[in-house]
């Protein structure tokens, strides 16, 4: 019996959880470092290496669209072949397409490399996970699960000044490179600490994963991303209304293919569940809208108004840090309001949104952008945690981990999409104020459309609430 197994059967802890508990952590600050790096560091990547505005989008889409993707089946994958072996593969995996990233000569070397990180942090995630369930008891997990909130929130605020100022150092003429150069010294850690003290276990050579499931999901994403963001460019020919309808096609098959396949992605008891269908219907059309709206507002920040990207990201900073304080008051809220937090966040949101917006046209000072900046971040936090709970919410024990899965993923690729929508607005407009109310614009669009669809959400956004 492997050790992974034996702590989960039996009543001893596991003697290393703790330590455990530090690798998966870590590797969850590197994925978050480089799925939100690009924000700030784009505008200086292509004045580096060159490349189109397209470019611009690529880099940040490129990562979440290969991490929602492969994300769909990581899980599964370690289910397969065991959580440890796909963690360690992954994070070295990841360690490599890094310094890959640090090296690119060109703007498509550096795509495909990012391409390339995004997919090997989906396989690496969802084993940290799998294997802290296993290590951790019932009166344990809770706690230690608590400290991602935190440890996420502190790294999405310091991860992006991080970034500016890595580029604003330029040891040795390294400029942008740094931000990735950072993570080989990381993931040596990463990956010494799972082969130290992380558990093996030897997998379930029963698992099986749908071939045709994954491949409807990859071809469904690329072919409604890739026109989006290279339509404009090329005057938008019939072949991007072609693959944006092959796209859309693609999802509607998946759908189908999860009712008849032996091994679906997507546990087929949940697409019968109304309100999880809605809720993760909410959760794509949010996150949409909201994908790219820090890439909108960093693009103008130094495109526009020549912030470089150290100033940018102290700019960006005070939505982080509302990120953060939403989270913390929104467990209090939800337990009182039920569903109609979701309501209270979402009002915050277009409230911080729309003093983004002005704040933009009246050409406020840099200051004047603080408040509303900081209200945009708490409305994010008082929405992520519970809208995730009301999804979740509705999965029984055999569906939570392909409901948490499946969320995951939709909210990668629906960032990935929103990238693609907003960043084709905002050079399709010229920048400037006009490509930053566009993408404002498009993310209060996504909340008010939100708010109307939340009643298929269970008004308890706990187990046994009304469904």
């Amino acid at each position: 019996m492997s050790t992974l197994l034996a702590a989960e059967r039996t009543a001893t802890p596991y003697r290393w959880r703790w330590r455990v508990l530090a690798v998966v952590l870590l590797a969850g600050v590197m994925d978050l470092l480089d799925s939100t790096v690009m924000n700030v560091a784009a505008p200086s990547v292509r004045a580096g290496i060159g490349g189109s505005e397209a470019t611009l989008q690529w880099l940040a889409a490129g990562y979440t669209l290969a991490f929602g993707v492969l994300l769909v089946v990581g899980g599964r994958l370690g289910d397969r072949w065991g959580r440890r072996r796909l963690f360690v593969i992954g994070a070295i995996g990841f360690t490599l397409a890094s310094a890959a990233c640090a090296a690119a000569p060109n703007p498509s070397v550096l795509i495909a490399a990012r391409v390339v990180q995004g997919a090997l942090g989906a396989l690496m995630i969802p084993q940290g996970f799998g294997v802290l369930t296993g290590v951790f008891g019932d009166h344990e997990r809770g706690r230690a699960f608590s400290l991602f909130g935190p440890v996420m929130g502190l790294a999405g605020i310091c991860g992006p000044i991080l970034a500016g100022g890595l580029i604003a150092l330029d040891l040795g003429g390294l400029d942008w490179r740094l931000i990735f150069l950072i993570n080989l010294p990381l993931g040596a850690l990463t990956v010494f600490g799972a082969l130290r003290w992380m558990p093996a276990d030897p997998g379930d050579p029963g698992a099986r994963i749908d071939p045709v499931g994954v491949a409807l999901v990859t071809a469904g994403s690329a072919l409604l991303v890739y026109p989006l963001i290279q339509g404009r460019e090329n005057g938008w020919p019939w072949w991007s209304f072609a693959a944006l309808t092959a796209g859309v096609l693609a999802f509607a098959l998946l759908g189908r293919r999860q009712r008849t396949s032996p091994s679906p992605i997507l546990v087929p008891s949940l697409l019968g569940k109304r309100a999880f269908v809605g809720g993760l219907v909410v959760a794509v059309v949010f996150f949409t809208g909201l994908g790219g709206l820090l890439l909108v507002l960093s693009l103008r920040m130094q495109l526009d108004l020549g912030y470089s990207a150290l100033q940018a990201a102290v700019a960006l900073s005070p939505v982080a840090a509302g990120i953060m304080l939403g989270s913390l008051a929104a467990a209090r809220l939800t337990r009182r309001l039920g569903r109609s937090i979701l309501y209270v966040g979402l009002g915050v949101e277009i409230l911080g949104l729309l003093g983004v917006a002005g704040a933009a046209v009246f050409s406020a000072p840099p200051l004047g952008a603080v408040p509303p900046m900081l209200v945009t971040g708490l409305g994010l936090g008082l929405l992520f945690g519970p809208l995730i709970q009301a999804v979740l919410a509705t999965a029984g024990p055999s569906e939570v981990g392909s409901a948490s899965g499946s969320l995951n993923a939709a909210q990668q690729l629906a960032t990935a999409l929103g990238v693609a929508v907003a960043g084709t607005l905002y050079f399709g407009l010229n920048g400037d104020v006009a490509g930053l109310v566009a993408g404002v614009l498009l993310a209060i669009a996504a909340c008010l459309i939100s708010a109307i669809l939340v009643p298929v959400i269970p008004r308890s956004l706990t187990k046994g609430g009304d469904r």
